[in-house]
């Protein structure tokens, strides 16, 4: 019974998950964009990101946080 309601919690937490919306995952990927984009420019340090490749909002977002993360950088030093 421990395992069945274990299971059921995770099918929960995935489904979910699989029903974000372009701009909830645009968000996202911008936020992880940002911060590899700067650190990755700065020289600062690896930077972990969910790297939800898959999701056309993620990488969008991405795409664009990692432009902007880098142009931040540029202008702070």
């Amino acid at each position: 019974m421990k395992h069945l309601l274990s299971i059921l919690i995770l099918l929960v937490f995935v489904s979910c998950d699989a029903f974000e919306s372009y701009d909830s995952s645009y968000d996202r990927g911008y936020d992880d964009g940002y911060a590899s984009g700067y650190n990755t420019t700065c020289n600062i340090r690896a930077t972990l990101i969910a790297g939800d490749w898959n999701n056309d909002g993620y990488s969008d977002g991405y795409d664009d946080g990692y432009y902007d993360g880098s142009k931040s950088c540029r202008i702070d030093n």
